[in-house]
């Protein structure tokens, strides 16, 4: 197609091809070679074929990814080559500029079918266009590493100019100077203070009004700032501490020995896995305060979280750093406000805790209330391990069941009652009133309570397993007197007060206290109840009317009270003829059971004995005793199970002057924690079979109707 003579003598000559042709023979006479060939006639590609369209797309990219990686194709081919569909001519084409090696080209030349040669051109682009990218990977690292020195010196020495210029190039300096000496002297682990170092050397490349600066600012702050080494020493005399413990806290025998066991391990050993104690039981009873007592006893800082209400989980694993207003969770923030690495952390009403979209908190405590894993616990905002295996971890909460049992399960449970009444009186005299007296600006001379006073607000005034009421109604005392005190002045005299005089300061009495029945009755029973603020006494009517033998049910009860009423109704039908009862006045008479006070909602299983004894009280006209009350689960086969709350329950059959309680005999362990004075004061019964409850709290028939005469 063309020639050109260069000035060396030698000819260029740029040549086409027409077409595939097969070699029969070569001669090399003279000055030239030449060939005998027969020539091929190409097969053509199918129309329409995915594979095909799919395969000429595929190398018109490629090709023009190969130029843009520095591949030496001429923009008038790319043009060509982008205007081609002939399968075949485009394979030829794109493979004429690739400067393939000779093997490869004749390769392609050998192909005939046009399909298999696009398709072969294909893979030689693909290892082309790997080659070149390694190709250029290589020239811009080494470019890279020749030019990182030269331009780091000189962007410092430019920044240096122009920080003179502005004359704040010696404070940014001492700044990062500054940083340095803190992370040195945190004594931080290997990898925080590696990553601090890191963080730091960026800041230090970093415009100081950069947006990023002021974030980094921070988290050097809380890294250095963090008491990676600093640790407070434990007391470990146990005698002080037990002192402390009784200064504080009248009662609570139990935790106090556990806390003293830990105390006593502690001292025993280097470094203990001691288990996380989790404080249970009705608002009030001081669970809070205990935590409190305990890291004074140990010599500890004490600080508390209130997980009341936490839906986050950011709140307990912390923030990424890329969030605008990131923060540590609570836990680096309760360390880092302690100043220790050791504190006593009060983890409060954890069973409030909830999940919704943002996470679960609970699932981030796994972690932090597992001995062994919280020695690793990876804070989102700090980005490095922090050791929480020296931190004594205590928890709060009112009930059990809304706390995850995989959580649940990393705690050690005591379960903290109510008070009795003696109890109350101790602490609010060696407690409430001393505190109150301080509070409300009076000498301690100036009101003396007597005991008969501090038992009528307990018993008239408040209604609750816990302190909290009491205290209140106290305060309102003391500030009466304060008044008076304050308006009299030199002419004020020291206040008693009496239990005559407690109505004229607290007005009259609003707790009504249900009391033992006056008269043994045929259909009411005395059962015992559990609820938030302690025990009550519960009374259970049952009523026979005409009707077809149903069941009916009132006063707000539960699907569990109802289901144990069913229990106890087949019970009696299956037993009626033992019982006393007749077939016609169960299929006559349709029987009622009501709870009174209907307002309030009830529930549970523990009614069980009480609405059997009703019902079978009323089907066979025995009274039952009015000083026996009982709380028990029944079943189908009138076995009686055992029930919880057992010593709030026992608490309020004492208040209610009631003598003889009725109990399954599996909880007799419980009376183990039952005070003295308890015990002394009531008859216990351990039943195992509800014909022992119908026994003990049953009049005979006889009995009975000269009762229902009286």
């Amino acid at each position: 197609m063309r020639m050109l003579k260069l000035p060396d003598g030698r000819i260029r000559i740029l040549i086409q091809g027409l077409s595939r042709a097969k070699v029969n023979e070569i001669t090399a006479d003279g000055h030239f070679v030449q060939a005998k060939i027969t020539p091929i006639s190409e097969p053509l590609a199918p129309d329409n074929s995915l594979e095909v369209e799919a395969l000429v797309r595929n190398v018109r990219g490629l090709m023009e990814r190969a130029a843009s990686l520095g591949k030496n194709i001429s923009p008038e081919v790319l043009a060509i080559i982008a205007n081609l569909d002939d399968a075949g001519r485009l394979a030829d084409l794109s493979a004429s500029n690739l400067e393939l090696k000779v093997d490869d080209a004749q390769s392609v030349l050998n192909i005939f079918d046009p399909v298999e040669r696009l398709r072969r051109v294909n893979d030689l682009l693909n290892k082309e266009i790997d080659v070149l990218t390694v190709q250029q990977e290589i020239n811009t690292q080494a470019r890279a590493d020749i030019d990182r020195s030269q331009r780091e010196y000189f962007l410092r020495q430019q920044l240096k100019a122009i920080q003179g210029e502005l004359g704040d190039g010696n404070e940014l300096y001492e700044e990062i100077e500054n940083y340095r000496k803190k992370i040195l002297d945190a004594k931080m682990p290997e990898n925080a203070e590696g990553e601090a170092l890191r963080q730091l050397k960026k800041l230090e490349r970093m415009h100081p009004d950069a947006a990023e600066t002021a974030t980094l600012r921070n988290w050097l702050d809380i890294m250095t700032e963090l008491p990676w080494s600093i640790s407070s020493k434990d007391n470990l005399n146990l005698k002080k501490a037990e002192k402390i413990l009784d200064e504080d806290h009248y009662g609570l025998e139990r935790v106090k020995e556990r806390i003293v066991e830990a105390l006593a391990v502690r001292k025993l050993t280097t470094k203990p896995k001691g288990s996380i104690l989790c404080l249970v039981g009705p608002p009030g009873v001081g669970k809070t305060s205990l935590g409190r007592s305990v890291a004074r006893a140990l010599n500890r800082k004490f600080v508390r979280l209130s997980l009341g209400g936490l839906h986050d989980e950011a709140e307990i694993r912390g923030h990424r750093r890329t969030y605008v207003g990131a923060m540590p969770g609570r836990i680096i923030q309760a360390i880092q406000q302690a100043e220790t690495n050791n504190p006593l952390i009060m983890l409060d009403e954890i069973d409030k805790v909830g999940a919704d979209f943002r996470g679960d908190p609970s699932s981030a405590l796994l972690e932090v209330l597992d001995p062994e894993q919280n020695f690793t616990f990876r804070d989102n905002y700090l980005g490095v391990t922090f050791d929480l295996s020296n931190v004594m971890f205590m928890t709060t909460a009112n009930v059990l069941d809304t706390i995850q049992p995989a959580l649940r399960d990393r705690m050690e449970v005591i379960f903290l009652t109510g008070y009795t009444d003696e109890e109350k009186y101790e602490i609010a005299r060696r407690h409430l009133i001393p505190k109150q007296i301080g509070e409300n600006g009076l000498e301690k001379n100036d009101v003396k309570f007597d005991r008969a006073a501090i038992f009528k607000v307990i018993g008239e005034y408040t209604q609750e397993a816990g302190l909290r009421q009491l205290e209140r109604e106290i305060g309102k005392i003391a500030r009466k007197v304060a008044r008076r005190k304050a308006e009299l002045e030199d002419e004020f005299t020291p206040v008693k007060v009496t239990a005559q005089t407690v109505k004229s300061y607290l007005r009259s009495p609003r707790i009504f206290q249900e009391t033992a029945l006056k008269k043994d009755q045929i259909g009411i029973v005395t059962g015992l109840a559990w609820t938030a603020v302690g025990g009550d006494i519960l009374f259970i009517e049952a009523l026979k009317t005409r009707g077809k033998g149903k069941l009916m049910l009132t006063g707000q009860l539960g699907e569990v009270m109802q289901e144990s009423a069913q229990a106890a109704f087949s019970y009696a039908k299956a037993r009626a003829s033992e019982l006393g009862i007749k077939d016609e006045d169960l299929e006559n008479y349709d029987i009622h059971i009501h709870l009174p006070e209907g307002a309030i909602p009830k529930d549970g299983p523990s009614a069980g004995i009480s609405m059997a004894t009703a019902l079978v009280s009323v089907l066979a006209q025995r009274a039952v005793r009015k000083d026996v009350a009982m709380t028990g689960e029944i079943t189908l086969r009138g076995n009686v199970l055992p029930v919880g709350g057992v010593k709030e329950k026992l608490l309020a059959a004492r208040r209610a002057k009631i003598k003889t309680v009725i109990i399954p005999a599996p909880n007799e362990k419980d009376l183990e924690d039952l005070p003295r004075e308890v015990r002394s004061d009531l008859n216990f019964v351990f039943v195992e079979h509800v014909s022992e409850v119908f026994a003990e709290a049953l009049l005979e028939p006889k009995a009975a109707a000269r009762t229902a005469r009286r």
